[in-house]
């Protein structure tokens, strides 16, 4: 039986960013949702990028899909899809890191929701670290401070991509 990764009762470090776009909710959440992770994860300071995904069981739609994101250093992880409202969010848990994440976090879950911004849309991505034990205060202190500027980049790049995908199935 699959148990959340994340606890009420764990120890998290949490990390928030957001963009907006000019796109709907729907639209935004429709692309972002499947998109191909090589274009918006292309790396940053000591994080690598993202190659693709392997061993994907399904669309990226449905609760307990599952893929491995291949990364640009050559690590890997095991990604599950967790939660799915379509036009809305959608939640996931990283875990199983083969690379130097191992050595400091159990797993994450994170979480992009979609919000009516005006005309347009709230992107909102939330990433939850869970540290291994006895690494919460390297976690908090010096990983995540870093992580969030990879996430700013992300879902920069995510909403850009959108917006661009978007345009082109406009013109197609």
């Amino acid at each position: 039986m699959w148990r959340p990764l994340v606890g009420a009762d764990d120890r998290t470090v949490p990390v928030t960013v957001q963009t907006r776009t000019t796109l709907s909710p729907g639209r935004a959440s429709d692309i972002i949702v499947p998109i191909d992770l090589s274009l918006v994860f292309t790396g940053w300071g000591p994080f690598p990028g993202v190659r693709g995904a392997n061993n994907q069981t399904g669309p990226w739609d449905r609760i307990g899909a599952s893929r491995n994101p291949d990364l640009s250093d050559g690590s890997t992880a095991t990604e599950t899809l967790t939660e799915y409202t379509p036009g809305h969010s959608f939640a996931y848990e990283l875990a199983a890191f083969t690379g130097v994440l191992r050595r400091l976090i159990e797993g994450i879950r994170g979480e992009w929701t979609f919000t009516p911004d005006g005309e347009g849309t709230l992107i909102r991505w939330c990433y939850e670290f869970k540290p291994l034990r006895h690494r919460y205060a390297l976690v908090h202190l010096a990983l995540a401070p870093l992580w969030r500027r990879y996430m700013v980049a992300g879902v920069q790049l995510a909403a850009a991509a959108a917006e661009n995908l978007a345009t082109q199935a406009t013109h197609t």
